[in-house]
């Protein structure tokens, strides 16, 4: 039986669109914590307990029944009464909650003992309106006021807190059909319950939540029909609309399924060019937000999955592209934004996420999705409707992105609260030296030229596309020209591997870093230098076991244990896997796919989080969490979809009516069958297995002539998109 690995402290979270609550494991909210039920970045509920005449309740077994929703179940402890004592564990007490929108509260009490009893249930909440990032730097100031109103008639408790034209509110309004109504004192709401034998008493409590003028209503169906029934039927109507994968390995499809659950988790209603769309929240309980990089990556993650995702994206991004210089907010025009925020501090200025655009990589990102979104849905509009937005992107790439006119695509902060790293690595020790000294200055990322590289090829085939014959060549001229380069200036022949920067100084940082991979996977690795890379990454000091680690075990930077310099992100080795498999590296793309798969099956739920420890895979080990990893989070769940895409050489060509494939399944995953493939309007259900070496396929449904092999490898298919390194 696998061990099984949780991610974090003892928890329960449950959340929808930007709503979160993450309670202890008896569903209170102790204080002080960073728990709490937040809103729009802002804590509406930073303590949350309950007892009976006074005395706590004892947790039998509590957590999410959905993503949405939780239930908990307690009993007594001895209870001292006026009617007598009451034995423990003769009283039950389940709290269920759902979110959608607010959160509604059920409290059911039940006596199992065999008299009738009598006691005083409490419940205890305070609000402190707390700025998330100041709850997570445990650094809470506060600037306005908070009031309570009571309202015995309407059995409503408001609380509010008001920073000048800065408001946040819960209003908990007590559903109350029969029996004494609720009273309000000493900071608590209390209710006075007597039940026969096996009688049982019941409360909502209905929690909407207070946006300024807007009003959130909290769903007022109880926790057992609306978030059983209304979840069940939304889970069914996402995965209608999923591809579905079915094989013999069933840790990888647990896996898969999983990320497919999680990605219904982590859709966020966000309000696009006309209309609200979808996009992918990056995780959950910090980053329920939208991100600039994030979001792109996953799209294209889940562009064989859920191409939607990408149209919603490049909507939302595109209507918050930047179009002024603003040093504090790191923006420039055309730039793609990093991080946006709603709470009090982006709300006066106090941090600068309204948006910050301290993202060195979105930018060429958009380019790429939108390239491959038109790839796979062959929608003429999203080019139409993006157009403008791509344009400007290639502006800024060529006007801020270089920032020094030297061909390179270079990052540094203007802001006084800004990021000193702006790549996919953003922590400020990512980028180092070999003997450990952190890099200062402009940096130029080797991945980041890559995305460039990618972004330009890509964006000619658009103009193609659109007839604009000029421009498309000029695109491809200023690839393959910052593609020689790029392999003149980043290659160290003595290392035999590709500097992970250039410093301020344009001398290489030569630390062996898992970036390099990502340049297989924008193809602006010279096909000749791919084994070499190849190889590199696949070595004992880089290859975990469990997937390939952020930074080099030689490295005297390494640390199993921290975020960006020795761990092992499952989003970055699916970049990676997907570039050896463009490469032709199908045996070391289907070795990195395990690795993730067989760390998946030790996580509960195989649910795959954000990042774990870098340590080395013995026959005895299992993968250790990251302390603070997010989980669900969106990238760590697109890992399984794109891994898929390289092992079957999957590529999308709408426009063209094809389906393009070139399976090569390792003897780990002998068979898979996708159901619901789309490209564009059509759906096709295909049927791949291993015969000896060989993978051969089956279209069971579909127009089986859009379906056709073709190479996926750079080196065998596609030399007109590399100039050679010589």
């Amino acid at each position: 039986m696998t061990f099984k690995v949780h991610v974090g402290p003892a928890q329960i979270a449950i959340h929808q669109g930007q709503t979160v609550l993450v309670t202890e494991p008896d569903g209170q909210v102790n204080s002080p914590s960073v728990r709490g039920l937040y809103f729009r970045d802002t804590r509406v509920m930073s303590a949350w307990s309950i007892y009976a005449n006074g005395e706590p309740w004892d947790l039998l077994n509590g957590g999410a029944i959905a993503y949405q929703a939780a239930r908990i179940f307690l009993t007594n402890r001895a209870i001292v009464t006026e009617d007598g004592p009451i034995a423990p564990r003769t009283i039950g007490l389940v709290v269920g909650r759902h979110i959608e929108g607010g959160m509604h509260e059920d409290i059911d009490v039940t006596n199992y003992s065999l008299k009738t009893v009598r006691f005083n249930l409490e419940i205890a909440m305070r609000a402190d309106f707390a700025d998330i990032f100041e709850v997570k730097s445990n650094r809470v100031v506060r600037r306005g006021r908070i009031t309570t109103l009571w309202s015995a008639g309407r059995q409503t408790l408001r609380l509010t807190y008001h920073n000048k034209d800065f408001c946040r509110g819960v209003i908990v309004h007590i559903a109350t059909r029969d029996g004494e109504p609720a009273v309000s004192a000493n900071g608590r709401l209390s209710f006075d319950i007597a039940l026969k034998p096996g009688q049982s008493w019941h409360r909502c409590l209905i929690y909407d939540l207070v946006d300024g003028a807007q009003r959130v209503l909290a769903p007022r169906e109880c926790t057992d029909s609306s978030a059983t029934s209304g979840g069940a039927s939304k889970m069914a109507a996402w995965r209608r609309e999923v591809l579905k994968m079915r094989s013999s390995n069933e840790e990888f499809d647990r896996c898969y399924d999983q990320g497919v659950q999680d990605m219904a988790s982590l859709r966020l209603p966000l309000e696009g060019s006309d209309h609200m769309v979808f996009v992918p929240a990056a995780g959950l309980p910090w980053f329920v937000a939208l991100f600039g990089r994030d979001t792109l990556v996953v799209s294209m993650q889940t562009m064989i999955v859920y191409p939607e995702f990408a149209a919603g994206t490049l909507a939302v991004l595109g209507r918050l592209q930047a179009t002024e210089r603003d040093d504090y907010r790191d923006a420039e025009p055309g730039k793609i934004l990093h991080e946006l925020r709603y709470g009090e501090l982006a709300h006066f200025k106090l941090i600068p996420h309204t948006p910050y655009y301290g993202s060195a990589d979105a930018t060429p990102l958009y380019l790429v999705t939108l390239h491959a979104a038109w790839r796979a849905t062959g929608d003429n509009a999203l080019i139409e409707q993006h157009l403008s937005t791509a344009e400007a992107c290639l502006t800024w790439i060529d006007t801020y992105g270089d920032r020094d006119g030297d061909g390179f695509q270079e990052y540094q902060t203007r802001s006084s609260a800004g990021l000193e790293n702006m790549a996919w690595k953003d922590s400020g020790d990512a980028v180092m030296h070999r003997d450990g000294a952190l890099v200062h200055g402009p940096k130029a990322l080797c991945e980041v030229q890559g995305y460039v590289y990618d972004a330009w090829r890509r964006m000619a085939e658009i103009y193609d596309h659109l007839g604009d014959k000029r421009r498309a060549t000029a695109l491809r001229n200023k690839a393959g020209a910052l593609f020689k380069k790029f392999n003149d200036v980043f290659w160290d022949d003595k290392s035999g591997f590709y500097a992970y920067a250039l410093d301020g100084d344009k001398k290489k940082v030569l630390s062996v870093t898992s970036n390099v991979g990502q340049c297989l996977w924008s193809g602006i690795v010279a096909p000749e230098r791919a084994g070499a890379v190849v190889k590199r990454l696949m070595s004992k000091d880089m290859w975990s076991g469990w997937g390939i680690r952020t930074l080099s075990a030689d490295h005297s930077s390494f640390n199993p244990y921290n975020y960006q310099t020795g761990a092992v992100w499952p989003h970055d080795n699916s970049l990676i896997a997907l570039g050896m498999r463009r490469y032709g590296f199908a045996a070391e793309a289907a070795a990195v796919a395990r690795d993730v798969c067989d760390a998946a099956s030790h996580f509960v739920l195989s649910q795959l989080p954000e990042l774990y420890a870098g340590l080395q895979r013995d026959p005895t080990s299992f993968p250790v969490q990251y302390i603070g990893a997010n989980v669900p989070q969106a990238w760590a769940a697109g890992a399984p979809f794109m891994l898929l895409q390289a092992m079957l050489g999957l590529q999308q060509d709408a426009p063209r009516g094809k389906l393009y494939i070139d399976p090569a399944l390792p003897d780990w995953l002998p068979d898979v069958t996708l159901i619901d493939l789309r490209l564009g309007r059509k759906r096709f259900d295909i049927r791949f297995w291993r015969d000896g070496n060989d993978t051969l396929y089956k279209v069971l449904k579909g127009e089986h002539d859009a379906v056709e092999l073709r190479s996926i490898a750079i080196t065998a298919d596609r030399q007109d998109l590399v100039v050679s390194a010589s």
